[in-house]
């Protein structure tokens, strides 16, 4: 975690901030309800509670709490938090005016519990939310009252995270996060603030957990989390604070005095992830094409499965195809001897997920089975004299380009076929640049042709284009064969590269990196199209179509030129990210250049609101 990344200063004032409305009216340190500034409608007002707010030395198990209208309680389950945490689901009612909360866990001693009702608590009719109520009261003859405050971000994308429990362990050692329940806990609001209330004097652990188990440990390594590197010491302060209230415009009435008291931290950045962990196993095998085999898995594999054949015998029976991370496998039976079996029955060796979530290797046993249809012949009528015989159509091998007729200047054509080839002859494939009306051979010492080292069915054609130029290539029949025998028809495609007039260049000036970092250049839907690594300080993006982008930094720690998420057993931090805070606007025959300070915008801010995934609207509260 760079303890250097600030949030906002209006973030941290809010936890300050809603803590005066708490102290004005309550006269005491958990019950808060933050307003809504001027809107139309009146969220519920508290009018009182048995145990009352604060009480001390509580040996009941039933909470009641009134308000001043009819009220209900959205999803308790979700929205209402006790802290300490509970084992047993508490007992949450509304009936009327009032709430009921039975707890379910027998009491601990000198304990200080909060019951956080986040903003389930509306009213009937509008349905308007009170924010922020929290109740609490001690089973001891003291309460604690400091209170930890932050948000809580998603470390890859910023989006603030909502709903994830955020909590504190007085015990320091790494494995309590793993093996002991947190001790007090909030949640995270809809914009990823969070308060955790009624903490004690002390030094702490600070974490986040997506609980699927509701143990309130990370005990499942598919559980989203975040960790904060340091020690936390809850703090506070009292400030006294003056307000004016004025009679008019220049005549002041009453001049007020009040204590404020100020939490400490009220700034923390959590980012959260999730390790990357993927239970494997076999999904599904399937045979939908007699020539084809498929196998997929459940997560991506640094290793393949290995296959031996129990019903033929042949050593080099397929070529495989597989996906970029192996999770989806595709075999190209190539003797028609073999294809033309009904079933195919295999001895596998791969690996999967044992009860310890750890892979071992396991054996299995494959049968892949094509169902063979009967040929439905129909009468052969008696041809009239004069009758014409249909001479049968040659199958050709199919290929389909993946380019329309505009070119982009810094792309290849690119050719998928069918099946995988056998062969292809470079001697019939042609490129030519038009010249007036006439069409120039490149040559071919000049042309790359080449398989794509993944998607073995796909081909590119590169060629320094010229911009603005146009261009065709012509492939002569039986240019290209397939493992099947079947070879393609002849082809020609025209096209156009695109002007150097049709394009924008864009180069961002980066401040604030230090270590080695990769930039995307992100769509309007927080999807990449470009990257780059930055280079003496800084990014260049060279023939960007014209439109409006975002940009993206990681700092690519390890330097394997991909973003890498966290992992707590390593106390490893996922990759640090930026987003640049505004919009970029490119405009075509334009050279722009950005300076960019990664830490000059605080990073709640940062990714703008017009691609943010979770953007509520911010309720406006009278402080």
């Amino acid at each position: 975690m760079n303890l250097k990344r600030p949030i906002s200063p209006t973030t941290a004032y809010r936890f300050a901030a809603a803590l005066v409305l708490v102290l004005s009216i309550y006269s005491c340190a958990n019950m808060s309800r933050p307003g809504g500034g001027p809107r139309d409608e009146t969220p519920p007002l508290f009018v009182k509670s048995t145990p009352a707010p604060g009480a001390l030395n509580v040996s009941k198990q039933r909470v009641e709490i009134e308000f001043d209208e009819i009220i209900q309680v959205e999803s308790p389950g979700e929205k209402v938090i006790v802290s300490p945490p509970q084992k047993d689901m508490p007992e949450i009612r509304a009936l009327g005016r009032k709430v009921t909360v039975e707890l379910k866990d027998s009491l601990l001693p000198n304990t200080t519990y909060t019951i956080d009702f986040s903003n389930s608590i509306v009213d009937n009719n509008e349905k308007n939310p009170l924010y922020s109520f929290a109740y609490s009261f001690s089973t001891g003859p003291t309460i604690d009252s400091l209170q930890v405050s932050g948000i809580l971000l998603n470390a890859s994308d910023l989006e603030p995270v909502t709903g994830m429990l955020v909590g504190l362990h007085s015990n320091l050692d790494d494995s309590a996060f793993q093996k002991l329940p947190l001790e007090r806990i909030a949640s995270s609001d809809e914009l990823g603030h969070f308060t955790i209330r009624n903490v004690a004097p002390g030094k702490y652990r600070l974490f986040a957990l997506k609980d699927l188990n509701r143990d309130y440990k990370f005990d499942n390594p598919s559980e989203e989390i975040a960790f904060f590197d340091s020690i936390v010491v809850p703090t506070a302060d009292v400030k006294l604070h003056v307000d004016t209230l004025w009679k008019d415009s220049v005549t002041i009435d009453t001049i007020i005095e009040y204590n404020h008291t100020h939490f400490y931290p009220n700034d923390i950045l959590l980012t959260s992830f999730n390790e990357g962990f993927q239970s494997q196993y076999l999904d599904k095998t399937e045979r939908t094409d007699r020539r084809r085999l498929n196998i997929y898995f459940k997560a991506p594999a640094d290793s393949l499965p290995r296959l031996k054949p129990l019903n033929f015998e042949s050593d080099d029976w397929a070529i495989l195809e597989r996906s970029p991370h192996n999770d989806s496998l595709q075999y190209w039976i190539k003797d028609s001897t073999i294809y033309n079996m009904d079933t195919l029955l295999f001895a596998a060796e791969y690996l999967r997920t044992d009860s310890l979530r750890e892979l071992s290797l396991y054996n299995d046993t494959l049968k892949f089975t094509m169902r063979r249809y009967k040929n439905t012949k129909k009468k052969e009528k008696k041809k009239e004299e004069g009758d014409s015989i249909e001479a049968p159509k040659i199958e050709f091998l199919q290929m389909s380009s993946k380019t329309s007729g505009s070119l982009d200047l810094y792309r290849p054509l690119r050719f998928s076929f069918a099946e995988p080839l056998q062969s292809y002859d470079r001697g019939k494939i042609h490129l030519e640049q038009k010249r007036d009306t006439l069409w120039i051979p490149v040559a071919d010492s000049l042309v790359t042709f080449q398989q794509d080292s993944i998607a073995i069915r796909d081909y590119t054609l590169s060629y320094k284009w010229t911009p603005g130029e146009a261009y065709r290539v012509v492939m002569d029949s039986t240019a290209f064969t397939n493992i099947y025998g079947l070879f393609t028809d002849d082809y020609t495609q025209e096209f156009k590269v695109k002007a150097l007039e049709d394009y924008a260049n864009l180069y961002l000036a980066i401040t604030g990196v230090t270590d080695s970092a990769i930039v995307e250049i992100l769509d309007s839907g927080d999807k990449p199209v470009r990257s780059a690594p930055v280079v003496n300080g800084g990014a260049e993006f060279m023939y960007m179509n014209p439109g409006t982008y975002y940009a993206r930094l990681y700092i690519d720690s390890n330097g394997n030129g991909k973003y890498d998420t966290g992992n707590y057993a390593e106390k490893r931090q996922p990759e640090e990210v930026s987003y640049y805070p505004q919009e970029l606007e490119l405009k075509a025959n334009w050279d722009i250049e950005q300076e960019w300070d990664i830490y000059a915008t605080p990073v709640d801010r940062q990714k703008p609101d017009k691609i943010k995934k979770n953007k509520p609207k911010e309720k406006k509260r009278s402080y």
